[in-house]
């Protein structure tokens, strides 16, 4: 049997690392070996003459061995960089460096198991912060942003002054009560700011309230209609600094409108809103007998009359929602007015079964417009008051009166105060929307200027020219509507006219009529804009209706212009939803 069949296959190359790693071995293994035979071999056979021509060791290449450096002159180390191999290194070295770039082109084809083993995957180039260092980076960045606008926004304030970024008004409720405001907010707190600074146009008195970043400006009273208000604030700063800006805004007022009453004999009455030419008559609302109503700026309280007596209805403007209020028994309602701020309705009541010893007669009641209360009958002494005349106090829920012992007295519901005597008098003509003065004539017939909230007095200025003693005098922003009678010699009616006097005492004549005409009412719209004169034509061929307020079945209300002294439209009915009471016979 052959030996060599027993000897193990020998790989031709190495495949492996461990491969090539032990075939470096076995050749270092066979190098040292004959390293000893070679260090004997001079002593064997002597070296050659380089005199005697003999050449034969001349083309030996000289290798180091033990690490020591070539000795021969112009021949470098190997060049260990990879995919170059020395041209004198071993076979089994460039066999190794050839199966290391093998290996690094395809690590699979030198070693089949890599492919299956896990891999370390390489490390990144550069660590990434951690999470939670992103997020405060990040956070960080915004909060420089938001810092930098600010402080942008800031520089930009501080450049331009304040300046308005809101305004709130109700210019509808404005025409119809005093006390209405307009709001400003600004984009920043405000310096104090006096009255001085505020200019309103066209002029109109009003107060003053800023704090802050808010300046309230409320009108004592109220405004024209279809009118362009533009509200001024000079010199305003910021109360940080900087320079100061002119805070302005403009709002237009709507076109009034106007409540009448027409009675009809053959029909109902009925209550017409209408427009100030008379072009837009609407009915709101009709009954068999209206005997008078009043309106507020949301509401209408109306009382109607029948056989059983009186009963008393609120409703919307529009007529819809309508509701009974209690009376304080079974009797007749008359001389109806409201108090828009206090939100009371008050009437003069009489009971339907009244005798000299039982019932009462004209007192003075009072209570919500609501209707959540009780009827409240003012009292004087203790004891229900006969009332005479009376008036709600304008922007108040206080009540001026004069029972029939001629005792001048003011009592205010929304206080406990009681009821506090203001002397003597005969009657009240009317009293001033935000002033809170009343025109009184006291016994001796002198008419003053009261001062509710002190009691002090001044007698009331003629007018110039002087037209005589006013049957009735009315007040009004500005100025007053006085009712006057030319008389002959013997006393007897030459004719009447309303003259406007305003707070100087100028009077300019604004409506006259003759003999066979009379006047019996004039009121001004809220603001003292337009004046509404009830004019009853041919007094001899206007019989009186037979209602529990008896008037001329024929009235007229002439609309004026007071501004300019222009009639402006007459309109068929009376008792204008302008005026405090109903007209007197």
């Amino acid at each position: 049997m052959s030996t060599d069949d027993e000897r193990p296959e020998v790989p031709a190359a190495p495949r492996t690392r461990a491969e090539m790693r032990a075939a470096r071995e076995a050749e270092a293994a066979a190098a040292a070996a004959v390293a000893p035979a070679a260090a004997a071999a001079p002593a064997e056979a002597a070296p050659a003459d380089p005199d005697s021509g003999d050449t034969s060791g001349a083309d030996t290449p000289h290798v180091g061995l033990g690490g020591e450096e070539p000795l021969v002159s112009g021949v470098s180390a190997p060049d260990v960089t990879r995919g170059h191999v020395d041209p004198g290194a071993s076979t089994s070295e460039a066999a190794d460096s050839e199966a290391a770039d093998s290996e690094a082109a395809d690590p699979g084809a030198a070693d089949p198991e890599a492919a299956s083993r896990p891999t370390t995957p390489p490390a990144p180039a550069s660590p990434k912060p951690p999470r939670d260092r992103r997020f405060l980076i990040a956070l960080g960045a915004v909060l420089g942003i938001l810092v930098l606008v600010g402080a942008g926004l800031g520089a930009v304030s501080l450049t331009q002054g304040p300046r308005i970024t809101d305004v709130q008004v109700d210019p509808a409720h404005a025409i119809e009560s005093s006390g209405s405001r307009v709001i400003l907010t600004t984009n920043q707190s405000l310096e104090s700011i006096d009255e001085s600074q505020v200019t309103v146009e066209p002029a109109v008195p009003f107060t003053l309230d800023a704090a802050g970043r808010g300046v309230g400006i409320r009108f004592t009273v109220p405004l024209d209609d279809d009118t362009e208000y533009t509200v001024k604030i000079a010199d305003a700063t910021g109360a940080g600094g900087g320079p100061a800006a002119t805070l302005e805004t403009s709002f237009t007022t709507p076109a009034s409108s106007i409540f009448l009453l027409r009675r009809d004999a053959n029909g109902d009455d009925k209550i017409f809103r209408t427009d100030l030419t008379g072009e837009k008559g609407v009915p709101v609302f009709a009954a068999d007998k209206i005997n008078d109503f009043r309106a507020t700026s949301t509401q209408l309280v109306v009382s109607i009359e029948d056989d059983e007596g009186s009963s008393l209805l609120v409703m919307n403007r529009d007529g819809s929602d309508q509701r009974e209020l209690p009376l304080p028994g079974d009797g007749y309602v008359g001389a109806i007015q409201v108090s828009e701020r206090g939100g009371f309705v008050g009437y003069s009541y009489s009971d339907k079964k009244l005798t000299d010893t039982e019932g009462r007669a004209s007192v003075l009641v009072t209570q919500s417009l609501s209707g959540d209360d009780e009827p409240v009958v003012t009292q004087v002494g203790g004891e229900d008051a006969s009332i005479f005349v009376w008036q709600f106090v304008p922007d108040s829920a206080a009540v001026l009166f004069i029972d029939f012992d001629g005792a001048l007295s003011l009592v205010d519901r929304s206080t406990d105060a009681g009821v506090q005597s203001l002397g003597l008098a005969t009657t009240i003509q009317g009293i001033s929307r935000g002033t809170y003065t009343a025109i009184v004539e006291r016994l001796d017939g002198t008419v003053v200027e009261l001062n509710l909230a002190d009691g002090s007095e001044q007698p009331l200025a003629a007018s110039n020219p002087d037209y005589g003693t006013a049957m009735t005098i009315t007040p009004y922003p500005g100025g007053t509507l006085r009712h006057v009678v030319a008389r002959d010699a013997g006393g007897v009616p030459q004719g009447q006219a309303i003259i406007t006097v305003d707070d100087e005492g100028a009077a300019t004549p604004l409506v006259e009529v003759g003999p066979a005409d009379s006047i019996l009412q004039a009121c001004a719209s809220p603001s003292g804009q337009y004046a509404a004169v009830v004019i009853a034509p041919d007094m001899t061929d206007n019989p009186y209706d037979q209602m529990l307020l008896p008037l001329p079945e024929n009235m007229e209300t002439h609309l004026i212009d007071l501004r300019t002294g222009d009639e402006m439209v007459a309109l068929t009915g009376f008792d204008a939803s302008w005026c405090q009471t109903a007209p007197q016979f």
